[in-house]
């Protein structure tokens, strides 16, 4: 694999067809919570188009190239916040500023590029996910309050020797998981052909009765750190299938007598406790897992499941080591359930407006803890639905960002009902996994 990356053109894509008015869209402290990290970004692969008889033979890049600028553009028209940028209003009586998006129509950014020699089989046949993947995104290095003069929306797509990768990356502060698959879903129905899309997206934001905005946030607070690395770290995509997933759902529910652990808390505590048993590490040291919660459906009056914006809780469950592995899966997944079960509506409004009195932005010093583990994206999210004309991905990969030992993230697999789980970690821990039977029996690693 020769891995040498070529840009070919950066162009700014702007709505079809922009309005004359500018909007503000106040943030929410869901929003702004994220103001110091990073973007999220992911991306598809894709084999290359068979060229057609009517190309005489050749379906060339640049056309291709072309056709997304172009239903890019349309879905913007919808998207339109993702044309804008951050807007800030700086408070010089007590030393705050207010962040809102700025619906300016400023554009977003499409990069044109090319990964001389490499194959689709290079990304996907390797061990570890190669790290010329990270560069087949955006907006590398940018934090999300740098939205105020970089693009909120920027998409790269780079050609394979056999395949085509599109990569985008999203400030985090505009939308979350949820919110960016509806978008990459949006894009690929408008790129088949429709003038319209099937589900759109609600701007409105859901703040707590109690909360002014905007949300003044002191200068104090925006400071931002650098993740802490400790060693160096790969990453590994493991599969889950479906009726590996169910085995483990029954299994858990059969240890607690109860119907309630749900496929996905079986699955993460099955993750968590072979990867704590890799470690060796002592009984009475602590362990914690943090998931984010969609809190769309615990708002009344309920959010819309269209709502574009960032409507997550982060939530943890912490367990020392010997009642983790000690204490069975079927415990460990209860723990979990019921640790979810608490955020509620009541929990989601209190959350809103405390940190309204007390702003404080989520820094990388936060989640960057020893023996903790990060889940992130879910495997409700329609990725291997996003077509853009020339059929299905043949995998979803991550970018850069929070790529810390413990970073898990979870997509839906390629086979129904499956489950992608992509794992950063030392290459130790990695290799340890991979020796263990009882991991292995209920997933395999995407390369075997």
């Amino acid at each position: 694999m020769e891995g040498i990356i070529s840009f070919i053109s950066t162009t700014t894509v702007r709505p079809a067809s922009p309005e004359e008015s500018t909007r503000r869209i106040e943030l929410t402290p869901w929003d702004l919570q994220l103001l110091l990290l990073g973007s999220i970004k992911k991306g598809l692969l894709f084999l290359k188009p068979t060229p057609g008889p009517e190309e005489n033979g050749l379906q060339t890049i640049t056309a291709i190239v072309d056709h997304l600028k172009t239903s890019l553009s349309r879905t913007l028209d919808f998207f339109y916040p993702l044309a804008g940028r951050l807007g800030t209003t700086v408070n010089e009586d007590d030393d705050t500023t207010c962040f809102f998006i700025d619906c300016n129509g400023a554009g977003a950014q499409f990069i044109h590029a090319a990964a001389g020699g490499v194959t689709v089989a290079d990304i996907l046949d390797p061990v570890y996910v190669p790290k010329i993947v990270s560069s087949f995104f955006p907006l590398d290095g940018v934090q999300n309050y740098h939205g105020v003069t970089q693009p909120l929306l920027a998409v790269q797509v780079t050609e394979l020797v056999d395949g085509i990768f599109v990569g985008c990356s999203l400030n985090h502060v505009v939308g979350d998981g949820k919110s960016f698959w509806h978008f990459f879903n949006s894009w690929s129905e408008i790129s088949r052909g429709p003038n319209k899309i099937s589900v759109s997206p609600v701007f409105k934001r859901w703040f707590g009765d109690d909360t002014d905005y905007p949300i003044r946030i002191p200068r104090s607070a925006m400071v931002f750190d650098r993740p802490i690395t400790s060693s160096p770290v790969q990453e590994m995509v493991f599969r889950s299938a479906k009726e590996k997933i169910a085995g483990l759902k029954a299994r858990a529910n059969a240890e607690m007598g109860i119907d309630r652990i749900s496929s996905l808390q079986a699955l993460l505590a099955h993750l968590w406790r072979c990867t704590i048993r890799t470690r060796r590490l002592p009984e009475d040291q602590e362990t914690s897992y943090h998931l984010c919660i969609d809190m769309r459906t615990r708002r009344r009056p309920q959010m819309p499941q269209q709502y574009f914006g960032v409507a997550l809780q982060r939530g943890t469950l912490t367990m020392k080591v010997g009642e983790l592995l000690g204490m069975g899966l079927g415990h460990v997944a209860w723990q979990m359930n019921k640790m979810i079960s608490t955020f509620t509506e009541v929990e989601a409004t209190n959350f809103l407006e405390s940190w309204a009195k007390d702003p404080k932005p989520i820094s990388y010093s936060t989640v960057t803890m020893s023996n903790a583990f990060i889940m992130a994206s879910s495997p409700r999210f329609n990725v291997y639905g996003t077509d853009f004309g020339w059929g299905r991905p043949v995998a979803v990969r991550s970018g850069g960002g929070i790529k810390l030992d413990g970073k898990t993230t979870i997509s839906q697999g390629a086979e129904e009902g499956s489950i992608d789980i992509e794992v950063c970690s030392s290459p130790e821990t990695l290799q340890a996994m991979l020796e263990d039977a009882d991991f292995m029996e209920a997933v395999t690693a995407s390369f075997i």
